[in-house]
């Protein structure tokens, strides 16, 4: 029974890894907009800084050497940039209504899962907590799929009847709004891929927030026990809501938590240095080691929701420090240029490109009708599982299949 669950889970793996595909293309005209810059089949040397890194409870460490072409360094670029644009349409929507309840933006956060899938493949796996829209995109998401879902269209990715909180796509398993709850449901992703002799990876992501909850040490626990192949990475973005780091936890060292199991602390706003990160992860924990903790060090620059203004716990000038001196898509600009993969011309068009394109996604979005209401009695139970009916808010209001 339980091979048969797990094959049905990890069906989509027995097809061979799919490439980093690059969305840079926006248009036919984005070829042009390179022209300037070298080839971009080429490899640049790139050397991370000394601070990059900190480890826990291993001598190995990811080489801060770093050889990529220039072509997946402008993809990188590309998708924080869209991804931002992405959560400003979604700001501007929730404040004019057309989005209603939960809505966690990731502004300031990109580089997390823009870092993190440049070094995977759709073999490996991904589940996380309620601030999802940006994996959900890096995932294989559409952009209207994502603005859609948020506004309960039908075209939304979970066909409007997940909202912010719960969107899925390919190896992606949300999207959980239960603070903590997808960490053990992450164990138990990667406890399949150990089960079927799958070689590939589970990232589990929480939020600091979510760092003391017991689940999260239980899911550890399971994990060393049995060295599954996951990485428990925890998105450190300061405030759990409106609360501090060092109000909540009386050790704020999160890549430490796991006592037994070895960590390592990432500078969660460079790109580059998560991709480092999450490629040395893969190989550490895909080739037996068993389990790593993983603490991204970010920010983010919004409220914990779109209801929180989130300045009555911390200053405006803090936000403005982090803006001005660790934003990630500025830090993969000057990257760019220094470098000669782009000049300043071919970042603007690409920017440019990138608000058009959410843009047209946002009215298509707008333009999707409400979901059916047969669509309420859909995807409860997997196809040809379903029980005979089922109950709605009262017995009258009873389904058949």
């Amino acid at each position: 029974m339980l091979r048969t669950v797990a094959s049905r889970l990890l069906a989509n793996v027995t097809a061979a890894p799919k490439p980093f595909l690059p969305v840079r293309a926006f248009s036919s005209t984005a070829p042009s907009m390179m022209a300037s810059a070298a080839s971009d089949s080429e490899t640049i040397k790139i050397t991370l800084p000394e601070s990059s890194f900190e480890m826990y409870k291993t001598e190995e460490r990811p080489s801060l050497d770093v050889e990529i072409s220039k072509e997946k360094l402008l993809d990188m670029y590309t998708q924080m940039t869209t991804m931002r644009r992405m959560e400003m349409a979604a700001d501007g929507m929730y404040k004019a209504k057309k989005i209603r309840g939960f809505c966690h933006l990731c502004n300031g956060q990109e580089a997390v899962s823009v870092g993190m899938e440049a070094a995977i493949t759709l073999s490996d796996h991904i589940i996380t907590a309620y601030r999802c829209h940006g994996f959900t995109y890096t995932r294989g998401g559409s952009i209207k799929s994502i603005l859609a879902e948020l506004m309960g269209r039908a075209d939304g990715i979970s066909r409007g009847k997940g909202g912010s909180m719960h969107m899925f796509s390919e190896s992606f398993y949300g999207g959980n709004g239960i603070v903590g709850a997808q960490v053990p449901l992450g164990a138990g992703v990667a406890f399949t891929q150990k089960y079927l002799d799958n070689p590939s990876v589970t990232f589990a992501l929480y939020g600091d927030g979510a760092s003391n909850q017991g689940q999260v040490f239980e899911a550890f626990n399971m994990a060393k026990l049995w060295d599954l192949p996951i990485v428990f990475a925890c998105e450190n973005n300061k405030y759990g809501m409106g609360t501090s780091a060092n109000r909540s936890s009386a050790s704020t060292e999160y890549f430490k938590r796991g006592d037994y199991i070895p960590g390592i602390k990432v500078n969660g706003m460079d790109a580059l240095a998560v991709f480092r990160a999450s490629e040395w992860a893969k190989e550490w924990t895909s080739s037996g080691k068993g389990p790593l903790v993983m603490e991204l060090s970010t920010y983010r620059y919004g409220g914990h929701s779109m209801s929180d203004p989130g300045t009555t716990y911390r200053t405006r000038e803090e936000i403005q420090h982090m803006r001005s001196t660790s934003d990630p898509i500025t830090g993969m600009k000057t990257l760019l240029i220094d470098h000669g993969v782009a000049t300043e011309a071919d970042l603007k068009a690409i920017d440019k490109e990138a608000r058009k394109v959410v843009d047209q996604a946002a009215k298509e979005a707008e333009a999707s009708p409400e979901p059916d209401i047969k669509e309420f009695f859909t995807e409860i139970y997997a196809k040809g599982s379903e029980t005979p009916s089922i109950r709605g808010r009262e017995p009258s209001e009873t389904h058949y299949y």
